[in-house]
This record gives C-alpha cells, sequence and structure tokens, in this order.
C-alpha cells in the first residue's frame, strides 16, 4: 500500500478534502494518513465530524490572534518531524490556506511529492486575495501533480508553463461534498435559524450573508454593514442572516450597524452541514468568500461578491456570479435589483454551475495513483470553459 498523507488545517480546506478522504479510504491501494494543524479549530472539527473523518496527526497549532507567519512558522515546524517520522509517499494539499503552502513547502523540502487540489485558480493580483494569491503561486513552484477544478485553472497552469503532463482537470470537490450533505438537510442547532425555515416557506426572501476577507477588512466592510442594515430596513419582509467570522477585527467592523435590526439575525459560524441547509433557503447570497463563489451556484442561488477580483471566473462567465466591489451603494443597490426584478433574478438562478459533477474525488485518487504507478488517471473533468476541447459545462 501506497501512504498518501492529506493535510489540511481550516474549515474550507476540510470541506474540499473530505470526499478525497473518503475515496482514499475506500481504496486498498492506499494507506491514507490524515494530517491536520488546527489553523482553524472548532470549524475544523465540526467539519471532520460531519464526514466522520478521525486524523492520524493533529499540530494544534491555534492561538489567538496569531499572524501568518506565526502560522506558516508552526506547520513547518510542526510537520517536520511527523514526515520524517512517517515518510508518506505523496502528500496532498488543497487550495490557497497558509497550511496548505507550509505543508507543500515542508514535503518538497522532505523530498515528498505534492499533489494539489484546487490548482491553477489566478485572479492575477498579487495582493487580492491576500495572501491566498500568492499562496497558491507558491505552492504550485513545488508541485509535482497540478490538480485543478476547471479547464480554465488549467489553462492558467500552462500559461505559467507547468509541463502539461502533470496537469490533470478533476472538477472541484466542493460539488462532490455539497452534494453528499445538503440532501442531508441538517437540523439548525439555532432555534431562530430553525424558525427561519417556515418564514421561507411562507413566502418570506432570504438574504445569507459572509464577510472576513483580509483585504475588505477596515471602512469597506464597515461599509457593508451599513449596506445590509440599509437593506433590511427598506424591505420588511427581507431577513438577513450573517454568520459572522470569529476573528474579532471582523465583528468589529461589521455588527454596530446592525444592532436592533429586528430581521438581521447575528449567528456564530455555522458548521458546515448547518451553512449548506441554509444556503438551500436562501434567496441571495452576498459573499466575500471563495468556496461560497462554487457552493451557492450548485444550489441556483445568485451569488454577488464583495470584491474587486476573483480566482473564480468560471461561474462570473457563466452569469450565476457577479463581482461588485465593496462599495456601500453598489452593494445596496445590486441586491435590490434580485430582490426587485424577477428577471434579473431568474437570469442568475437559472445559469449553469461549471464547477463539477461530483465525480472530482475519483479522479484525484486515479491521478494520485498514476503518480505512485499504482494505477492510471480517469478520463478528465471536462467543463467548455477553457482554451482546449471541450463539452457543456455540467450542471
Amino acid at each position: 500500500m501506497k501512504k498518501v498523507m492529506p493535510i489540511f488545517g481550516t474549515r474550507p480546506e476540510a470541506i474540499k478534502m473530505a470526499p478525497i478522504v473518503q475515496a482514499l479510504q475506500a481504496d486498498d491501494r492506499f494507506e491514507c494518513l490524515v494530517t491536520v494543524t488546527g489553523q482553524h479549530r472548532e470549524m475544523l472539527d465540526q467539519v471532520n465530524e460531519l464526514f466522520g473523518i478521525v486524523p492520524d496527526h493533529d499540530l494544534n497549532i491555534i492561538q489567538s490572534r496569531q499572524t501568518l507567519n506565526m502560522v506558516l512558522a508552526r506547520t513547518v515546524d510542526g510537520l517536520d518531524s511527523v514526515l520524517e517520522r512517517v515518510q508518506p509517499d505523496a502528500v496532498i494539499v488543497q487550495g490557497d490556506t497558509t497550511t496548505s503552502t507550509a505543508a507543500a513547502l515542508a514535503s518538497f523540502n522532505c523530498g515528498i511529492p505534492v499533489a494539489h487540489v484546487e490548482a491553477g485558480l489566478r485572479s492575477f493580483d498579487l495582493h487580492s486575495p491576500f495572501p491566498e494569491e500568492a499562496n497558491r503561486k507558491i505552492t504550485s513552484q513545488v508541485s509535482s501533480l497540478h490538480l485543478a477544478p476547471t479547464s480554465v485553472a488549467r489553462d492558467n497552469l500552462l500559461r505559467e508553463s507547468v509541463a502539461a503532463e502533470t496537469v490533470y482537470v478533476t472538477g472541484n470537490t466542493v460539488i462532490d461534498a455539497l452534494l453528499e450533505v445538503v440532501g442531508l438537510r441538517v437540523p439548525f442547532s439555532d432555534n431562530r435559524l430553525q424558525a427561519l425555515t417556515q418564514s421561507v416557506a411562507d413566502g418570506r426572501r432570504l438574504l445569507v450573508v459572509t464577510t472576513h476577507r483580509r483585504e475588505n477588512q477596515g471602512e469597506a466592510m464597515r461599509g457593508v454593514g451599513r449596506a445590509v442594515a440599509r437593506l433590511a430596513r427598506e424591505n420588511p419582509q427581507l431577513d438577513v442572516v450573517l454568520p459572522v467570522h470569529k476573528n474579532p477585527v471582523v465583528r468589529e467592523a461589521v455588527l454596530p450597524a446592525l444592532e436592533g435590526l429586528v430581521n438581521v439575525l447575528v449567528t456564530e459560524p455555522l458548521a458546515y452541514g448547518e451553512f449548506t441547509h441554509l444556503l438551500a433557503l436562501s434567496t441571495v447570497v452576498l459573499t466575500d468568500s471563495g468556496g461560497v463563489q462554487e457552493e451557492a451556484p450548485g444550489l441556483g442561488k445568485p451569488v454577488l461578491v464583495m470584491r474587486e477580483n476573483t480566482e473564480r471566473p468560471e461561474a462570473v462567465t457563466a452569469g450565476t456570479v457577479r463581482l461588485i466591489g465593496t462599495d456601500e451603494e453598489r452593494i445596496y443597490r445590486e441586491v435590490t435589483t434580485l430582490l426587485r426584478d424577477q428577471n434579473a433574478y431568474d437570469a442568475m438562478a437559472q445559469a449553469v454551475n461549471p464547477y463539477g459533477d461530483g465525480q472530482a474525488a475519483a479522479r484525484t485518487v486515479s491521478a494520485v495513483a498514476e503518480l505512485l504507478g499504482v494505477g492510471t488517471r480517469l478520463p478528465q473533468f471536462r467543463d467548455g470553459l477553457g482554451e482546449g476541447p471541450g463539452t457543456s459545462p455540467c450542471t
């Protein structure tokens, strides 16, 4: 058996790695050695519990108000002894977090091949999203296998002169995870959220808001709070749910404007199962998150992204996601249009989701098997969006 070590540390990584871990554990060619850093702690543990994942190694690096450099240093230091002791045949990292980049660097320095899941996303602005754009580019430099979620991501890598034979289009494992979990309709632990289920059934609209991006912190995020407050005041038949990020800087910026509004519900971060349930109930999603840009279109929900650029342009091209920036007035105007103009709403809600077909984990494992000489790759995911040949996007 080949020893394969998936390494992840945040909730978004855990969600997208979970289908891969499950596929590896079900494959008798591999010994799957799950390693977590704990860059997120509570939210990471919630996802692992939902998917039945028990880590083999846990670095538990979390500290209050730790800097990016602290996360990087503690992860590399913690992994050094684990990698030396376990000697995995390959390491799998996901996406653009400090954990993924630190794990890739630590593995590379130990001579261990790195497979990068969700490779090739680019915003082409090194400082936005920060530090994610830099993290992805750094990870690409030390990876042996580049698992691109879409043909657009593949083309980005090829333009950077990444060897074509090391790039493979899988689809995005977030769709695998979403399809598994959304059907569970995980009940809300917060009774206020549970009551919204009936409110939506009775015809009330629901705006789901998430915001946490470092580049939006400060005045931009205060403007988000003011825009959301205005929407709530002027639309009494609208409910707003904001699962607020744990970062105190985020809370200090966005929450003051929302105090006292009866149709605004602020909650702690939701477990993944509950969050997918909330997305399924939503009318419109307002976010600066990366993963939500992929998840909500999979449920037919229009997504307004509070960023000036995105490393996930596929859904923008398809029409289900729109970049609107952080201008307070524009946020108000764009959400209002979707709430009041049915044609505008339908144009986004009915657009095609280009991110996957639920088989990304199987393709990922097949590519790792080929890398390690114990199998061959499955046919690539074909979304029809890139410069190479393809078919119509999968829904």
